[in-house]
């Protein structure tokens, strides 16, 4: 039986490819066992188990940006954490680590306890527990093509979806503008008018919230239909008709599909998906971090599928002045997305197989 550690939390960004390649390694793999690793306070927490996989917690890291208190806590942390990684990691065969809190200290113990690492990169721009870990193993593969550092020479293999991303594009490939009319309806929205989907990535974004707040009248008297996910902890506006808020969008393959012109951030994963499924993405990037949302969405507008804006940039007077343009940006999109991302998880699979083998 082998025994695989995947190591990827904080963010859906790092959990979700991570569970998309734990289910392709069990179907190939029936007699393994699959273990994750995260902290208790990121999503994972929740993520990982409802996807039906065991999950072990550490300490969590957190290394501040700016010169604080906490900073002279970080290394005491590390070690603590990387202590319990090293005691979990005597039990596996395999630790494959997709960036975030977690990550890095499963790449120092499975170096210690010489545990082969695989390494999947979802930005455009690595973060720096993938940085460290590519120190430690040749098995690294990307979704965006690095140009320096030791994962510019990783395995270009996409990035791995979600089970039912993947299913609706085989299934909307057939007939694209059939598959994309019957979304709407299924959202409960009129197929004849444009819809826009507007979301701030798996928790909400206030600032995007609050644009969409003060435009939806203006869009909505327009005839254009709004489908809203303002997060779960995030209060939901008024009732409006031709807008429909919703906490927690579940069916997010359908709703990429229903879209004509989809406004979010441009996390790793929703660029992939948008890829993927969507038509036209108005990306405003999370201001926040190494710049790597930016990066992540250029493919797509050197597609003409995309366009970044900056969020000091992004208000009420921007988006009614620009929406118009938008959807008739939308409107000479290629219907199709791309399948880039589709093998994804094939490829990585494949990759676990070669670091197993001792890369024979």
């Amino acid at each position: 039986m082998t025994r695989v550690l995947f190591a990827g939390g904080g963010t859906a960004g790092h959990i979700e490819p991570a569970i998309a390649v734990a289910r392709e390694w069990r179907t190939q793999h029936e007699d393994s066992r699959i273990t994750f690793l995260g902290t208790r306070h990121g999503l994972e927490s929740r993520l990982v188990p409802d996807a039906g996989f065991e999950l072990r917690f550490i300490s969590k890291v957190k290394i501040a940006r700016s010169i604080s208190p906490s900073l002279l806590a970080a290394p005491f942390s590390l070690i603590r954490s990387v202590a319990q990684s090293v005691a979990i990691m005597h039990q596996q065969d395999l630790v494959v680590g997709f960036g975030g809190y977690v990550s890095g200290p499963a790449y120092i113990a499975a170096a210690i306890t010489r545990t082969p690492i695989v390494i999947h990169e979802a930005n455009a721009r690595p973060g720096l527990a993938n940085r460290l870990g590519a120190f430690f193993t040749p098995h690294t593969a990307i979704t965006h093509i690095i140009d320096s550092g030791k994962l510019s020479q990783s395995l270009l293999a996409g990035l791995p979806l979600r089970e039912d991303i993947v299913s609706a594009y085989r299934i909307a490939s057939h007939d694209w503008q059939k598959a994309r009319s019957e979304a709407k309806v299924q959202l409960g929205f009129d197929p004849a008018k444009p819809l826009v989907f507007i979301f701030g990535g798996s928790q909400g974004s206030v600032a995007l919230n609050k644009v969409i707040e003060d435009s939806r009248k203006s869009l909505c008297g327009d005839g254009i239909q709004i489908l809203h996910g303002i997060g779960a902890r995030n209060e939901a506006p008024s009732s409006l008709s031709g807008y429909e808020a919703r906490g927690y969008i579940t069916d997010m393959a359908t709703a990429y599909l229903a879209a004509d012109l989809i406004i979010s951030r441009s996390g790793a994963v929703t660029c992939a998906e948008v890829n993927t499924l969507g038509r036209f993405a108005l990306f405003i990037p999370l201001p926040i971090g190494n710049g790597e949302q930016e990066l992540n969405a250029r493919d797509l507008v050197t597609q003409s599928r995309a366009e970044i804006l900056p969020q000091r940039e992004f208000t009420s007077s921007w988006l009614t002045s620009h929406i118009s343009r938008l959807l008739e940006q939308s409107a000479t999109a290629p219907m199709s997305g791309s399948d880039i991302d589709i093998n994804a998880a094939s490829k990585m699979v494949s990759l676990m197989e070669h670091a197993l083998h001792g890369g024979k």
